[in-house]
């Protein structure tokens, strides 16, 4: 299994305490939003401005010094609020690669890795301090994919699409990936959990909680909601590839339900304002048409509604959502293709926001460099 060195060891010790005394829990590492389900409330987000590339996160010429444990090329970077700590979860990562390469390759392939934080200014890109490591000090991947995908498992590799957290532990969601396709699209087997009880040191999958990879559950992006008196697990879920639509489904924030499969419901429509939720995956309706690729969802606290983030056609853009299962307004872009060729995986995350909450900040791959980027952008309120 991936270990922390011992000193980071013994800063998860010190972060673990903290968090047990503050009984933090979910993914914005301050507990859930609570739902107002009127879905008359008016949109209010009239565009963005003042996009802004901050640094590079990772490789080559990055800020941060990722050749020291063998990242030259990776992309993704979901993130996961755990106490005062932010986990990047990041996919294929390639430890040699040509300069001149284009895409996802090289040498020294891993599925996934994971690099933390405790940065918490994002105005001058974000500073990681430690990753998920292996014996002799570099990057480790959280669970391996098979990389073989004529093999009887029929698996390239397994990529991780969003994490959560249930007070001190950790939650990420994966697809296994049978066969990459043309550009944006790919099959997968399924979409699985894994866990790590001990601040991020180890990983081992959850067991018995899985969804088909025919399914429209095997992209999510996650958020803590508070509804009905009782905390819950969102997540905004898409099928495999960039070509789906958006469907919703939720758990009870308890480690006991995480690990049920039984414990999920899908959101089913509503009654009058009231969600309906079922037990059964084929009730699930779809709460935002189109081909979205990537996606990230939080509660925006100077609009004080819901946003949306995701990749489609080459360009990332942002919605608007009144309430969880919408109605969600139409999309705005966020980021130009034309501008920032090869772009995916806008990801975003409720700790970085500056200017009250106006100016957002955010995570975005580029397919050339294969490598990660820091990237702000106002939001533009209308009065």
């Amino acid at each position: 299994m991936p270990r922390v060195p011992s000193a980071s060891r013994r800063r998860i010790a010190i972060a673990a305490s903290v968090i047990l005394a503050l009984a933090l829990a979910g993914c914005s590492g301050g507990g859930g939003v609570s739902v107002d389900a009127d879905p008359r409330k008016p949109f209010v987000l009239e565009g963005v401005s003042n996009l802004t590339e901050i640094a590079q996160l990772t490789g080559p010429d990055a800020m941060n010094d990722t050749a020291a444990v063998s990242v030259a090329g990776t992309d993704l970077g979901s993130m996961t609020n755990v106490g005062d700590r932010t986990f990047f979860f990041f996919g294929d990562t390639f430890g040699e690669r040509d300069p001149e390469s284009i895409g996802g390759q090289g040498g020294f392939w891993r599925s996934n890795v994971a690099a933390w934080t405790t940065d918490d200014d994002p105005t001058d890109g974000i500073d990681f301090e430690g990753w998920v490591e292996d014996d002799i000090g570099l990057a480790a991947a959280l669970i391996e994919g098979d990389h073989d995908a004529n093999g009887a498992g029929g698996e390239v590799t397994k990529i991780p699409t969003y994490g959560f957290a249930i007070g001190e532990t950790i939650y990420v969601s994966y697809m296994s990936v049978k066969f990459w396709g043309e550009p944006g699209a790919w099959d997968a087997n399924h979409a699985a959990l894994i866990v790590s009880r001990d601040g991020g040191e180890s990983w081992s999958p959850v067991e018995g909680v899985e969804w088909p990879g025919d399914s429209n559950f095997v992209q999510v992006a996650t958020a803590e909601v508070s509804e009905g008196g009782e905390d819950w697990i969102y997540f905004w879920s898409i099928p495999s590839g960039r070509f789906g639509g958006v469907q919703l489904m939720r758990v009870s924030a308890t480690e006991a339900a995480v690990e049920d499969q039984s414990a999920y419901s899908y959101f089913a429509g509503v009654d009058g304002e009231t969600p309906r939720w079922s037990s059964d995956m084929a009730d699930a309706k779809t709460i935002v048409d189109g081909t979205i690729g990537e996606l990230s969802v939080m509660w925006s606290t100077y609009l004080e509604r819901w946003i949306m983030t995701y990749s489609d056609a080459g360009n990332a853009y942002i919605r608007e959502g009144i309430t969880p299962w919408g109605p969600w307004g139409e999309p705005i872009e966020l980021v130009s293709g034309s501008e920032y060729e090869g772009l995916y995986s806008p990801y975003l995350n409720p700790r970085y926001v500056t200017d009250g909450g106006r100016r957002i900040h955010f995570a975005l791959s580029l397919w050339g460099p294969y490598n990660v980027f820091w990237f702000s952008v106002d939001l533009e309120r209308a009065e």
